[in-house]
């Protein structure tokens, strides 16, 4: 009877137990528009491992100026899109992965002084491009929603991007 139960316990432990994995999963699927610099979708098989981002915001880059200052946050848009993505590049790679493993993001912009205290979409495209879309740094265009926000949680802050990448 023991003999029994001790198989039965092995036997049951030995279903459990994970399996190694024999076969590399299906390749990540980008559904692409050629007329757009972001993608319609994104595939992800089973088997793959995801890596989500909180969201970030630019770097402080004048650390005498108020935290309200736009500028403590290297100013507009433009340079506060640059600072929050190279941020993220360095968050990727401390997660093992690259901008290229990113598949999605969400993005949200506040008012910018400098462009009338409105949204200022053109310069968060033109810093995205730099990065993603770009056959010199990073090919690879991403599933991506921006949206327009009153604040963030920071006066001064006018970007702020989650991410989520796919371990190759």
């Amino acid at each position: 009877m023991r003999y029994l139960m001790f198989s039965t316990l092995i036997l049951l432990s030995a279903c459990a137990a994970p399996q190694p994995a024999t076969e590399k999963p299906a390749p990540v699927e980008r559904l692409d528009r050629e007329e757009s610099p972001i993608l319609k979708g994104v595939k992800i098989p089973a088997g793959h491992n995801l890596f989500i981002s909180s969201g970030q915001v630019a770097a402080v880059a004048v650390d005498s100026l108020p935290e309200t200052d736009y500028m403590r946050y290297g100013g507009a848009t433009y340079e506060q899109s640059r600072s929050t993505l190279i941020k993220i590049k360095g968050i990727l790679e401390e997660a093992g992965l690259r901008m290229e493993d990113v598949v999605a993001m969400t993005v949200y912009l506040a008012p910018d002084p400098l462009n009338g205290d409105r949204l200022d979409f053109a310069a968060w495209s033109k810093a995205y491009a730099e990065f993603f879309n770009n056959p010199d740094t990073n090919p690879k265009k991403v599933a991506r929603t921006t949206i327009g926000v009153a604040s963030l949680a920071r006066e001064g802050l006018l970007v702020e991007v989650e991410v989520t990448a796919v371990y190759p």
